[in-house]
């Protein structure tokens, strides 16, 4: 009896989950939030539509012209032509569009490699170093983020004239090396790290260095990635400040060039979509391919409501 009774699987009853009420609350986020997202994407499905018309269909607003409400084809030559009348280069036998493009990857790849180096220095020393004054620091940091960009476009500007940077990549990229928000970022993410880590990193004899090389940057992965992601696509959207500190075309950036269209018969609405089209499909690209790490890194530096 007590070898049959030890045989009998033990079953232990759960109640039952009960069903989310479908209250109006509820239905009135849902539609919110499909409204927003539909708001989101509207102007992309519209810069596409638009790159793939012929110019009359443009200018006439036609919605859609193509089967089965019109008789058009997409119109996937405007592409190319787009890159041809962006203008050639001769100096480097090439379109403009692809030294453009050439400027574009120089400069986001270097600010992104720039800033990805003092943020992670600048972020462990103000988050992990027991440093004199490290709060104020911190505090004045933040400051310069609550201030606008316009008010020290003046004075930069000069400097690269002062510094004989003007019209080079040095006026492009150096500016651009330190990301405040960057900063602030990866601090909450490395406050995060357990100390124990780095005392037992200590009695194994490692510097701070070497911590931050091989524990915490290991550690932080998807917030440094996260970083990275931010900093090429505000580089590489960037407009005003190329447009400002370079002259001659072969310095100008993809973001510049959309100004090509604008001509004096009027603008090529068109091309002009093809043209941004073809500047934003890195950025979604990297977006996709690295989102998962970017949601992660997002909500485990705090920044979660």
């Amino acid at each position: 009896m007590i070898g049959a009774a030890s045989d009998q699987t033990t079953t232990v009853a759960y109640p039952p989950r009960r069903a989310e009420r479908l209250t109006v609350g509820r239905v009135a986020l849902q539609v919110f939030i499909i409204v927003a997202a539909v708001l989101a994407v509207t102007p992309f499905l519209y810069m596409l539509t638009t790159s793939l018309k012929t110019y009359a269909s443009v200018i006439n607003n036609v919605l859609w012209p193509w089967p089965p409400f019109g008789w058009e084809t997409p119109q996937v030559q405007n592409y190319p032509e787009a890159v041809r009348t962006v203008g050639w280069d001769s100096g480097w036998n090439t379109y403009l569009f692809f030294r453009y493009l050439a400027n574009s990857l120089i400069v986001s790849g270097s600010i992104v490699a720039g800033s990805l180096i003092t943020s992670t220095l600048a972020a462990y020393a103000l988050g992990r170093m027991e440093l004199p004054g490290k709060q104020v620091l911190f505090m004045l940091v933040l400051v310069t983020m609550m201030m606008p960009e316009d008010l020290t476009l003046v004075p930069k500007i000069v400097m690269m004239f002062n510094l004989k940077w003007y019209n080079t990549y040095l006026a492009l990229i150096v500016p651009s090396l330190v990301s405040v928000f960057s900063i602030f970022l990866l601090r909450q993410f490395f406050m995060q790290i357990p100390k124990d880590l780095f005392e037992a990193a200590l009695m194994d004899g490692m510097g701070h260095l070497r911590f931050l090389l091989f524990i915490v940057v290991p550690l932080s992965k998807p917030a440094i990635l996260t970083v990275g992601l931010l900093n090429f696509i505000w580089a590489w959207d960037s407009f005003k400040w190329p447009l400002l500190v370079t002259r001659d075309s072969n310095m100008r950036v993809l973001g510049v060039g959309l100004q090509q269209f604008m001509q004096g018969q009027g603008t090529q609405v068109h091309l002009l979509m093809a043209f941004a089209a073809m500047v934003i499909a890195p950025v979604l690209i990297l977006y996709f391919l690295a989102q998962k790490q970017f949601r992660e890194g997002i909500l485990n530096t705090g920044l979660k409501g």
